[in-house]
């Protein structure tokens, strides 16, 4: 973008902390600051912390202030600041990590307990990881790996297994003052000031490091570093969330967003004010939820963020958790088991199956044989030029076993080069015999390659490619070797007869691999329902009634093998792509996940398998537990879903044991939905581990591809919310 009058603002900052500051006042309807107004409820997001270089922009100009015990404007009318500062100083230690809880008050007992039993400094903070609410009791600080080492050791001696070793990054004290340059001139900071950055306009919005966002944004310092706070309307912040936790383009049922924009926005009510001691309300990762601004927004999920607008989940009047899982890989699990903690009622493990689950059946009229060539389904291919319409269908389909004559060809190759965009009447051939010489000069002609075989075909390739025919002579040597070098004719041809008649089939193999390297001729989408002789797939995020051809190809692709079917059953959801020919889908491919009827079966990790040899797991393991070498995994015990709950790790040195969600961490593994296979060497010692697994996440609350597979049945969002949120409301917020 090229500005007229470049408004510009250069701030320097090195180590330094604000505290302190003017809140923001709040009216009957909105927050005010200053004549900027933003609808309640209002909600404050970390866009980063300990922040090194800022370039803030506004799309339509922007005002400045600082704030400590007053405030004043540093620039009235500014296109762009650049915060530029070296960051606080980063140093490390160790925590040893003794319980996790959902709930601060749960939390609070641990520690307190902890503390009668261990004697020493146990505490609770947020949990860093991606396990959304969850708090951590800690023990410590320790200044070297070593002696947490220490600590974890006499911890087990007193019998406390579940204990492992965190480290922990920490800021220095800052030293040095702070300097803002605007224009030609260098001025300080007060110690205690805060910077707002404040559109000028309603409809303007700020971006930082070049990411929009709507609303205004606050720089402060914090005990982690320069921080810059996002606060704006908690529906505008969730018109990013939505589409970022459960993505329009691949789950774009409406129904769907609208039970994540729910969950999503009772997630941020309840959790509201989480890092309050830091000047924010969540942080823009998962820890809190994904929060990306403007450019995740889509039209889609902004529909399901406006149609469910201030509706959340209640569990007995009061907020519930709204902890949601990617895939949850059939069941979702008892939140006790993963969390330690009490019981909670609302997420209790529910199975991912609807009872009201649909079927649709669809037929193909035509059962179509195998037609193998060199090992190859040729059948794939003559159904793909059926698709085309390249290869004409009477009333009785032709024999694709036989052979082809020579206008056949002709006809087939012309279609062929119309859908390849090449000019008519360049193609007109005489009359001779269909063998595979005269096809290679019908190829080489209808498409044009003559140069390539002139230029880039080398006289040794040509000698080497026909060494085998030495009755093929003169201008018919090098076409016929450029067809086999391309893969157009059969391997088998250069050991056989070239100058046999070609069958339909392989005609159909050469020009179906010549339009497969093209473009891409096929529409993609999902399935959505069935009628009679049509089908509704979802594309683009429309829907479309498609009619099935009479000569209707059905394909199954499972795995990447694709076989012939004269009849599948649909449950909605799955991937389909289609060729259309004179307005009929002639060609149908179902892309199938697993076979399964569970909700979630449509997500790439609904199964997933990693390979770890014993060192390898060994030293992730040694990192957090002082178990020496690592000798074998043991699953001890299994929640509702199946997940392991229990593990144990045995080594050289002792045993440790591990617990619901920190089992997923420390195996570095998607779930804990999982069963262990080994692989012993020589010796009889374990040398690799196999773990088999299901789902990716918790496994806790709304399972979101569950939540999509549900949609896609027909279920509206409060149906799903209501199944994976056992005895919740869904009311609106006064």
């Amino acid at each position: 973008m090229t500005f007229k009058r470049l408004k510009y603002v250069l701030i320097l900052f090195v180590g330094f902390f604000f505290f302190g500051g003017i809140p923001v006042e709040f009216g009957t309807e909105g927050a005010f600051f200053h004549g900027y107004m933003i609808p309640k409820p209002v909600i404050r997001v970390s866009l980063g912390t300990n922040l090194k270089d800022i370039r803030i922009r506004a799309s339509s100009g922007m005002k400045i202030y600082e704030v400590d015990t007053s405030y004043r404007v540093i620039r009235e009318d500014a296109d762009l600041a650049e915060i530029r500062g070296a960051g606080e100083k980063l140093t490390e230690k160790y925590v040893v990590i003794l319980a996790h809880a959902k709930e601060r008050d749960e939390a609070d007992e641990l520690a307190q307990d902890f503390r009668a039993r261990t004697g020493g400094n146990v505490f609770v903070a947020d949990d860093e990881s991606d396990a959304a609410g969850v708090f951590a009791v800690k023990l410590g600080d320790f200044l070297t790996r070593g002696e947490a080492l220490a600590k974890v050791a006499e911890l087990n001696a007193a019998g406390l297994e579940d204990v492992w070793i965190e480290r922990e990054q920490i800021l220095e004290d800052p030293e040095r003052p702070i300097w803002m340059l605007i224009g030609n001139e260098l001025e300080s900071l007060a110690r205690g000031s805060e910077l707002y950055f404040i559109p000028a306009n309603p409809e303007s919005f700020l971006s930082l490091n070049s990411r929009s966002y709507r609303g205004f944004f606050v720089l402060k310092g914090t005990a982690r570093g320069l921080v810059v706070v996002n606060y704006l309307n908690l529906e505008d912040y969730l018109k990013s969330v939505v589409p970022g936790e459960l993505s329009p383009g691949q789950f774009g049922a409406l129904e769907a967003l609208k039970a994540q924009a729910v969950a999503a926005r009772t997630y941020a009510i309840q959790n509201m004010g989480q890092f309050d001691r830091f000047g924010y309300d969540l942080v823009n990762t998962p820890r809190s939820q994904l929060y990306v601004g403007m450019s995740a927004e889509h039209p889609l999920s902004t529909r399901a963020v406006e149609e469910t607008e201030g509706e959340i989940i209640l569990y007995r009047g009061r907020p519930i958790n709204a902890l949601y899982t990617s895939t949850c890989g059939g069941k979702t699990e008892d939140a006790e088991k993963v969390f330690s903690g009490r019981p909670v009622p609302y997420l209790k493990s529910v199975d991912c199956s609807y009872e009201k689950q649909k079927e649709w059946p669809i037929t193909a009229r035509t059962p179509v044989p195998p037609i193998t060539i060199d090992g190859r389904n040729a059948s794939l291919d003559v159904a793909f030029l059926v698709g085309l319409g390249v290869i004409p269908l009477g009333p009785k389909p032709p024999d694709f076993r036989a052979g082809a004559s020579f206008d056949e060809a002709v006809d087939w190759i012309r279609e062929a080069r119309r859908l390849a965009g090449l000019k008519d009447g360049e193609f007109d051939p005489d009359a001779s015999a269909l063998d595979f010489v005269s096809l290679a000069r019908l190829l080489v002609d209808a498409f044009g390659w003559q140069d390539r075989i002139d230029e880039l075909l080398l006289p040794g390739e040509v000698d080497f490619l026909l060494r085998d025919l030495p009755q093929v002579q003169g201008r018919d040597r090098g076409p016929l070797a450029y067809c086999f070098q391309s893969g157009l004719i059969p391997e088998s041809v250069r050991s056989g007869d070239p100058q046999r008649t070609v069958g339909r089939a392989e005609l159909a193999m050469a020009l179906g691999r010549i339009l497969r390297g093209e473009k891409d001729f096929f529409e993609t989408g999902t399935f959505r329902s069935a009628g009679k002789g049509t089908i509704e797939v979802g594309q683009d995020f429309d829907r479309r009634t498609l009619s099935l051809s009479n000569h209707l190809r059905l394909l199954r692709t499972i795995e990447g093998e694709s076989t012939f079917a004269t009849k599948l059953t649909l449950l909605g959801g799955e991937s389909v792509r289609w060729l259309e020919r004179a307005g009929q889908v002639a060609y149908l491919e179902v892309l199938y996940p697993p076979n399964s009827n569970v909700l979630d079966r449509s997500s790439r990790y609904n199964r997933w398998q990693v390979r770890r040899t014993r060192r390898e797991l060994g030293k992730m393991l040694g990192q957090a537990y002082a178990i020496g070498d690592l000798v074998d995994v043991e699953v001890k015990a299994r929640g509702e879903s199946g997940r392991v709950i229990e593990l144990v790790l045995k080594g050289s040195k002792g045993s440790a044991t591990v617990h619901g969600f920190q089992i997923r961490a420390a195996l570095g593994l998607r779930d804990t939905l999982f069963v262990v296979d080994r692989a012993y060497d020589e010796q009889g010692r374990v040398d690799r581990f196999t773990f088999s697994g299901r789902g990716w996440g918790h496994g806790v609350g709304l399972c979101q591809v569950g939540a999509y597979g549900m949609a896609v049945a027909g279920a509206k969002y409060r149906d799903i919310l209501k199944k994976y949120y056992t005895g919740v409301k869904i009311e609106k917020l006064d």
